[in-house]
């Protein structure tokens, strides 16, 4: 029997297919409710999950070296000014390798509206399901239940969509 394509065309294809069972397992297999963590902010403030229910919320893992991170990063804030004062709030957690230092002089300059919290041992990426990738993003509800996991950059408008059917939601 004749293969119809080059084999290194079949190797791209299951290195395609790899990838995409590779991050479909890691979405349904990550956590399906907020797990129990605390964050600390650029300013010293401790927040914990406990403390952000009855809102909805965004934990969103970035690094001030992601493109994709920074990129996104003002979108994220227009998305949190959009929907603020109806309870909605978002947490941006710098991966554990990104130096406090420059986590804090990015948030100052950029004046990000929003909590932005360190996570120097990587235990809070390690508690949302070994979170790796960034921009990772997770959608969660009033009652604490993820409604969504975005890996890269959020569809925005599906993420509003998702966040404003959350915020009708009773918690």
């Amino acid at each position: 029997m004749r293969l119809a394509l080059p084999l290194n065309k079949y190797a791209a294809a299951l290195a395609a297919l790899l990838l995409a069972a590779a991050l479909a397992y890691s979405y349904f297999t990550g956590p399906r409710s907020v797990p129990a963590v605390v964050f600390t902010t650029v300013t010293g403030q401790l927040v914990s999950t406990q403390d952000l229910r009855g809102k909805v919320v965004l934990v969103n893992f970035w690094a001030t070296d992601c493109i994709p991170c920074i990129e996104e990063m003002p979108r994220i804030a227009q998305v949190y000014r959009e929907f603020q004062a109806r309870g909605f709030d978002t947490i941006a957690v710098a991966i554990s390798y990104d130096p406090p230092n420059r986590v804090v002089s990015y948030a100052e300059r950029n004046k990000l509206p929003f909590k932005v919290a360190l996570d120097v041992q990587g235990e809070i990426a390690r508690r949302f399901g070994d979170v790796s990738f960034t921009p990772t993003s997770f959608l969660i509800d009033r009652r604490g239940a993820i409604v969504r996991r975005y890996v890269g950059a959020p569809d925005f408008i599906e993420l509003r969509s998702l966040i404003e059917q959350a915020l009708t939601r009773p918690s």
